[in-house]
């Protein structure tokens, strides 16, 4: 068989498709691409056993039909070197010996029969599925508002994972590591179905670098995998087992204080102040009253303390309470406003974060557990 496309466009793909490939395989042919070519479409697909992916690209010239392996790292990296002009694969389908050849040079390769490759099939659930269509922003989105928040305790897989809670009108994205919670709702497209599932982490990752610029995302969910298909690619990807907790129970909507101060400062006031607080707990003391917030920490194994006012509107009654720098630092971080508005409640309480004001169609909302103080 016989093919010729740019190298620029195949460097893309294959670059796009390498993500799923894992550093270590249990079997050798997991380190390789299974290149199919069918008339003037070249598909490109790389597996680790529990998720699969695939690119495809239109090729010009085309001579046969079939399918082949090719060491994925050796590709990707001769092809990100070479300059953007055609290049022609020529297969022997008798001994598999490859020629990849252009303007300026020529090099040679084996690889192995595409019918080794192993094969992911998903017919056993075919009849068990939901659809539903939503657009790339949406998804990406979704899936960057949430990351950070997964937890990664191997005692509770159903938090490994950012859970995709389909309702007809709306997407509704949650994480949790028990610490902090971060729910973000969509509702730019309409699913028209109801279904959920956990997405794991590593299928985030991939969705989030592989599909950013497409237009749309069709949605397949199975009982054990979903599958994200694309007018270029096709990406699907096992599910973690079990009941993501109810998130709604622990939102705490009647907080009665109310802060609000402005994001940069106080994110910048935060992290200064970790610096002199306890790097085990990373706790900061927070002490409100109308006009300004008093951020303290210390680490009395090592004698330093450190403290900062920021100027907010407050309203409420004098607070003191602690949390990890860390967790916020990350929370304030994800938000884009100006400004960010805090509730709170007291001390033992949960806080609860959210931007000044929502982009339309969305709503996102954090909460973020207070750690024990000592004052």
């Amino acid at each position: 068989m016989k093919f010729n496309v740019s190298s620029k466009t195949l460097y893309n793909y294959v670059s796009s498709v390498s993500k799923v490939i894992n550093t270590k395989n249990t079997m050798q042919i997991l380190s390789n691409f299974l290149f199919t070519l069918e008339d003037d479409q070249l598909t490109i697909k790389a597996a680790d056993m529990e998720n699969y992916l695939i690119g495809r690209v239109l090729v010009s010239d085309a001579e046969g039909s079939g399918r082949f392996c090719l060491d994925a790292r050796r590709i990707v990296e001769l092809l990100k070197e070479m300059p953007d002009q055609g290049i022609t694969f020529d297969v022997n389908d008798e001994n598999f010996e490859v020629k990849i050849e252009y303007s300026n040079g020529c090099y040679n390769t084996v690889a192995i029969n595409g019918m080794e490759y192993p094969e992911a099939g998903q017919s056993a659930e075919s009849a068990d599925k939901i659809e539903f269509t939503c657009t790339t922003e949406q998804a990406l989105k979704g899936i960057e508002n949430t990351l950070f928040a997964v937890g990664n305790d191997q005692l509770r897989p159903q938090m490994m994972g950012i859970l995709w809670d389909v309702k007809p009108e709306k997407l509704i994205f949650v994480a949790t590591d028990t610490r902090k919670l971060v729910k973000y709702t969509n509702s730019t497209s309409h699913p028209g179905v109801e279904c959920s599932f956990i997405l794991p982490v590593k299928g985030a990752m991939v969705l989030k670098n592989v599909f950013a610029k497409e237009e749309e995302i069709k949605v397949t969910v199975r009982p054990t995998s979903v599958t994200f298909e694309s007018a270029s690619f096709t990406f699907d990807c096992r599910l973690i087992k079990g009941s993501f907790p109810d998130y709604n129970r622990v939102i705490p909507y009647n907080n009665p204080f109310i802060f609000t101060v402005d994001r940069h400062s106080f994110l910048n006031a935060v992290r200064r102040v970790a610096v002199f607080g306890d790097e085990g707990g990373g706790l900061v003391k927070f002490k409100f009253t109308s006009s300004e917030v008093t951020l303290r920490a210390c680490d009395n194994s090592f004698g330093t303390s450190g403290w900062e006012s920021v100027p907010c509107n407050y309203s409420g009654n004098d607070l003191l309470i602690g949390f990890g720098s860390e967790y916020l630092v990350e929370i304030l971080s994800t938000f884009s406003t100006s400004d960010v508005v805090i509730k709170l409640a007291d001390p033992s309480r949960p806080a609860l974060c959210l931007p000044a004001e929502n982009d339309p169609d969305c709503e996102l909302l954090m909460i973020l557990m207070p750690m024990n103080i000592v004052d």
